[in-house]
């Protein structure tokens, strides 16, 4: 181990001090390099993604944004509580969707999924004109019913409205008869809706468009693999494969069972691979296109688009203490047990477990993974445990937030800072509500601005403590600088990058501007499902790369499992904490303002 470690400094010094007594430019990295291809490629999809959705906004889009907001004001001013007007602006709104412009369907269709199926599994594919028929007139009874019960509860809110108007918003318990009239004309609303969507299905077939998404991601990161060397034959045999594979994963997940239950594309997609893997064995055609970090890394520079600054000060100091003050605590001391307790085999096993367990599981392990040098098979225990744990806390917790009595925004901080996939986290703070689901997912995204800076921390500890201290090896400071920099995860730069650039951009924009074309267009409705498809191969690769007999290793006396249910059980009990002292002692009025979302 130490002889290798020092052997790995040695060369890469070496390597650095050839490079500069010969002259040589290291600039090629920048096109030869998998890192920086993540970087390229993941720019080019955002931007391409922003330039689809400025080119086709909305219609009306400042006028209707101005109007609504300025109604939603006056609302405000007028009336204690949100009124039918204020209602009939802001879903007015939020109905002001980039995603339905006819550019913007065009892409769905694009990126879409496998649909979520129940008893029919190629409905899950394709539905005939026949059966969407059927399906439109077994819903048609429900829609309008629905209709109906949103006309007696607008009939009941106006009523209540009116009452409550003619005491010039004074009398306490009118205003709250009104308050929960209003409220609920807007769930029957929300039921129509549903129905509605029910009874006007339309055929549809998703294969062509999952065909031509599969050519087109091909041709994508085939540029990058052209540059870096590899020979492209191999990769577009076995890439069909791959998506193929990924496919299935989201069919699975799309039954009814996987829905309920929250079982994700990410654990079947592992799964598949794995039982691939360990069984028949992974045809040996199909190993080129088993591009692992490759495919996660530019999912993870998409992934940085979504985080916008902005989120954080929306929610304020409470949401940053506990996301940034948790984080660092459990990854330290996370990692120091697990080094000097629990006695780890590997300790770049040890820190990407840490790493999972104090940020947001699969992408902070990955970034852990990538700047320790952890091995394939380490990063799949981590995925692993990550997954397994959000399937059980993202039900209990909010189960032990409603068995409490806690308050929802306090529940919500909770299951934000310690439940690991976002998606989870926002599933499990929906059911605390509107309020906790905001203030779970916000401070979700909060923490992994966190990817960042883990990744670099980790890469600087290890090229200065970790492996110097193996192989008795002493670093100048600009030796120590050059490995920082060797180790250091370069697509992290596209990740925070595409942050900054996406939080500047969206600023720059008109208030509410940004919300329809960065937010609902370039993000929700193009990377956030790409950065899934990328997401979703990655994790069929890990399973196809891992063998079960290379992980056994790591799992003799059940020290992976005591260092994770710490690391995490640290972490429950250390944001519980925070989110308390910040959310009831500190910064009580912040909770108010989040208990009022609807």
């Amino acid at each position: 181990m130490s002889e290798e470690a020092k052997k790995g400094i040695s060369d890469a010094i070496k390597e650095e001090e050839g490079a500069l007594s010969k002259g040589k430019s290291k600039w090629e990295d920048l096109w030869k390099k998998e890192d920086w291809w993540a970087n390229w490629l993941g720019a080019f999809l955002l931007l391409a993604g922003l330039g689809f959705f400025l080119y086709s906004s909305p219609d009306n889009m400042k006028q209707i944004i101005a109007d609504t907001q300025a109604t939603m004001a006056a609302e405000q001013q007028r009336a204690p509580f949100p009124t039918i007007e204020y209602m009939e602006a802001e879903r007015q709104l939020s109905g002001l969707q980039a995603r339905k412009t006819p550019l913007g369907q065009k892409l769905g269709t694009l990126l879409q999924r496998p649909k979520r199926w129940d008893t029919a599994p190629g409905q899950a594919f394709i539905l005939t004109k026949e059966a969407a028929a059927e399906r439109r007139a077994a819903a048609q009874p429900r829609y309008e019913e629905a209709q109906q019960l949103r006309v007696q509860a607008r009939d009941r809110a106006e009523a209540a409205q009116a009452a409550a108007e003619a005491a010039n918003f004074t009398d306490p318990a009118l205003n709250q008869v009104a308050d929960e009239a209003i409220e609920a004309w807007g769930r029957a609303l929300s039921a129509e809706s549903r129905a509605r969507s029910a009874a006007n299905i339309q055929a549809y077939n998703v294969i062509p468009s999952m065909i031509v998404l599969m050519v087109l991601i091909a041709l994508l990161f085939s540029v990058g693999m052209h540059f870096m060397g590899q020979k492209l034959g191999g990769f577009f045999i076995g890439f069909p494969f791959i998506f193929a594979l990924s496919i299935v994963a989201y069919f699975i997940a799309g039954h009814s069972f996987s829905t309920q239950y929250g079982l994700s594309y990410v654990l079947w997609a592992v799964l598949l691979g794995l039982l691939i893997s360990n069984t028949v064995g992974t045809p040996k055609w199909a190993k080129p296109a088993v591009q692992v970090e490759y495919y996660i890394k530019t999912g993870l520079v998409l992934l940085g688009g979504s985080i916008l600054f902005g989120l954080i000060l929306m929610i304020g100091a409470p949401g940053i203490v506990i996301a940034w003050g948790v984080t660092p605590a459990v990854l330290i001391i996370g990692y120091w047990v697990g080094d000097k307790f629990i006695k780890l085999p590997s300790k770049p096993l040890n820190v990407t477990i840490a790493a999972a367990a104090s940020v947001c599981g699969v992408s902070a392990a990955i970034a852990a993974a990538a700047a320790s040098k952890a091995k394939n098979e380490e990063l799949t225990i981590a995925v692993g445990l990550s997954i397994a744990f959000t399937a059980v806390m993202m039900f209990a917790m909010p189960a032990l937030v409603l068995a409490l009595g806690m308050n929802p925004i306090v529940g919500g901080a909770w299951i934000g800072g310690t439940v690991d996939s976002t998606g989870a986290v926002v599933a499990a703070g929906e059911l605390l509500g509107p309020g906790a689901m905001y203030t779970a997912a916000t401070l979700k995204m909060i923490q992994n601005v966190m990817i960042g800076v883990i990744a670099f921390a980790i890469a600087a500890y290890w090229a200065t403590r970790v492996e110097t201290r193996a192989g008795n090896v002493k670093l100048t400071f600009g030796a120590a600088m050059k490995e920082i920099w060797v180790r250091f995860p370069k697509f992290v730069i596209g990740f925070i990058g595409a942050s900054v650039v996406f939080t500047i951009i969206y600023e720059l924009m008109a208030t509410g501007v940004g919300e329809v074309i960065i937010s609902d267009g370039a993000l929700r409705g193009w990377a956030n499902p790409l950065r899934g498809w990328l997401f979703c191969m990655a994790f069929v690769s890990i399973g196809l790369a891992t063998n079960f007999r290379e992980l056994a290793k790591y799992f003799e006396g059940g020290k992976i499992l005591y260092h994770y249910a710490f690391s995490q059980g640290f972490n429950v009990v250390l944001t519980l904490v925070l989110a308390w002292l910040m959310f009831i002692v500190a910064f009580p009025g912040v909770t108010e303002h989040l208990m009022a979302i609807r």
